[in-house]
């Protein structure tokens, strides 16, 4: 329960850090940290508006992609504090738990019979599907070096205590920034701020929505971010009283929020081409923590 709770306090300022890094980076003095918080909270008092066209398909999916998010969180521990669900193969669950919600935007973009949101869905499912791989061989690697398949048991029996750990435990950070970056719509592979609908992924899938179901939305990617946010600082706080551990939580989701506020003021989008290019490259370090895991744990022949 307490994973939960500070990922969703998290939550509300993540983005709005983010957005504030930005304009620092760029000169300007930018919106409130809270402005992204006030922007949904307006929503939440508009009414949708649903085309002619759509199915119920289209009217569910906002709710099963904030459920699936919220389910998601409850997998992730805290410290010596398991999470609300914890099993073994748990990040198994986590992963495809949140495929169900991508899953279901998906098909709600492409319910709406337009043809721009047809190829924004089938950018998003081919991105997500490049960086699966990626976060199955990172955690899988992690849970061959500690001997435990859950959140909990790998994140609890991990020790880093050497300069080999240490790499690892940095390369899985670096690697689970880009991957919340990616199923967040961000920059380098896509820009949450583009108009143009050649050009654009995430939001082009969800022109149509509006109202509570567009910040609904909104709600599910700012806890997404503070979500993995969590899942790096799993790596860190092990071992840490409850006070210090709540403490270096808080400051590495404030670093996540400056380094991708950073990442998108001086990273260009890439051309579509390059960004599978660029996804399937995680997979390559995440092979790299594979070998270091392989190589702490002797079992190179």
């Amino acid at each position: 329960m307490l994973s939960l709770i500070l990922i969703l306090f998290c939550s509300l300022f993540f983005t709005g850090i983010l957005i504030r890094t930005k304009s620092i980076a760029s000169g300007r003095k930018g919106p409130g940290v809270l402005q992204p918080v006030r922007d949904v909270i307006r929503l939440f008092r508009k009414g949708s508006v649903y085309s002619e066209t759509t199915s119920i398909i289209f009217r569910i999916a906002p709710s099963v992609n904030f459920a699936s998010v919220i389910m998601a969180c409850l997998v992730i521990p805290f410290g010596p504090y398991k999470g609300i669900v914890s099993f073994n193969g748990d990040f198994i669950f986590f992963a495809y738990i949140l495929a169900l919600g991508k899953f279901f935007t998906i098909i709600s973009a492409m319910d709406t019979g337009s043809s721009f949101e047809g190829m924004g869905a089938s950018r998003e499912a081919l991105y997500s599907m490049f960086a699966e791989p990626a976060f199955f061989i990172l955690i899988g690697s992690f849970a061959l070096l500690t001997g435990n398949t859950s959140f909990y048991g790998i994140f609890s029996s991990l020790q880093l205590g050497t300069s080999i750990t240490y790499m690892l435990g940095g390369l899985a950070a670096s690697v689970l920034i880009m991957i919340a970056m990616i199923e967040n719509s961000r920059m380098p592979v896509d820009d949450p701020k583009t108009h143009l609908e050649l050009t654009m992924i995430h939001e082009v899938m969800v022109l149509d929505n509006s109202g509570f179901d567009l910040g609904l939305i909104l709600t599910a990617g700012y806890i997404k971010f503070a979500m993995y946010g969590a899942i790096i600082s799993g790596f860190f706080i092990s071992g840490f009283s409850l006070p210090l551990s709540v403490t270096v939580f808080l400051i590495i989701q404030f670093l996540f929020a400056v380094i991708a506020g950073i990442i998108e003021s001086f990273m260009a989008r890439f051309r579509m081409s390059h960004n599978p290019q660029f996804i399937l490259a995680l997979s390559s370090v995440s092979f790299l923590i594979f070998l270091g895991v392989l190589l702490v744990l002797e079992k190179f022949v």
